[in-house]
């Protein structure tokens, strides 16, 4: 079993969402959370809570899908704070569209947010825990990663890639100490569009709270687990998983599950509810932002 007492954890996407929690969870550990955001008042606001709950806490205001930066991150952490122990990969976005409406800069911006920027500070980070004999990478992935939803495609293919990417990482780095484990989320309650916007979560599909996943990214962290799903409660974990894996042999029976339990319906009307985002990844812009999740809102990025 690992130890997170007195470890270093890198946080991204740590101002909101399930961010929040994992913050709240690791503070509780006493771990060190580095909390990477965009929102400096968000960073401030969880700052205070981590420092409540006995954690320490040092916040960076950094956008990560700027991947060229990333290093003088992970160096500005090292210099600060010392070596990472724990990386996790929290931060996400999700833009809804059918999927010939996306543009090409959506596509950049979910990609290099939820894909490219975990591998790259995972790329960072690895040299100095495979030295120390010790690390922990965990990826906040989604159900996603296992079967896409309609109107989600985009997002779908980076954390279907997070997935795959975790997999085989993790069998380059058997024996060597450092351990790496992706976690599949369903539907939040709290954080998700219901919350937001008023459409409900379909009953059928199951759902779990923020605080289960935060609570499975410290198990996954103590147990070295490789993989785990959130989903309600153990029954419909295992209901889960084996809808999954029938999917996986009849992918038209799981297009027609996501139809009847209305997942399919949801995310249309999510695309149609959501305004269209057009920017130049150099420029000020307002983007649809989500915890991994399906969490979506508003914000201004300077």
């Amino acid at each position: 079993m690992s130890i997170i007492s007195g470890k270093t954890v890198l946080l991204t996407g740590a101002s909101r969402g399930i961010g929040v929690f994992i913050a709240r969870a690791l503070a509780k550990e006493k771990a060190t959370v580095v909390g990477v955001a965009r929102s400096q008042q968000g960073l401030d606001r969880v700052s205070a809570e981590v420092k409540a709950l006995g954690g320490h806490w040092l916040g960076i205001t950094s956008d990560i899908s700027d991947i060229n930066s990333l290093p003088s991150l992970v160096e500005q952490i090292n210099q600060l704070v010392g070596p990472i122990d724990i990386l996790i990969n929290n931060a996400g976005i999700e833009i809804y569209r059918p999927f010939q409406d996306y543009s090409s800069a959506d596509l950049q911006s979910v990609l290099s947010t939820n894909l490219l920027a975990a591998m790259e500070l995972s790329r960072l980070v690895l040299p100095t825990m495979l030295r120390q004999g010790s690390g922990h990478i965990v990826n906040i992935a989604s159900l996603a990663a296992k079967k896409g939803p309609a109107y989600n495609s985009i997002y779908s293919a980076s954390k279907a890639g997070m997935f795959m990417w975790s997999d085989a990482v993790r069998q380059e780095l058997a024996g060597t100490g450092v351990e790496i484990s992706v976690i599949c989320p369903g539907y939040v309650s709290e954080q998700g569009m219901s919350a937001d916007s008023g459409v409900a979560i379909p009953s059928s599909s199951g759902s779990s709270t923020p605080t289960d996943v935060a609570i499975a990214t410290i198990q996954a962290i103590k147990q070295n687990q490789p993989e785990v799903i959130v989903n309600q409660d153990a029954i419909s974990e295992a209901i889960t998983k084996l809808l999954l894996a029938l999917w996986e042999i009849f992918p038209l029976f799981g297009d027609k599950v996501n139809q009847w339990i209305g997942v399919t319906k949801l995310n249309k009307i999510r695309a149609e509810n959501q305004t269209p985002i057009a920017f130049q990844p150099s420029e000020s812009r307002t983007m649809v932002i989500a915890t991994p999740n399906g969490r979506i809102s508003k914000e201004k990025n300077q």
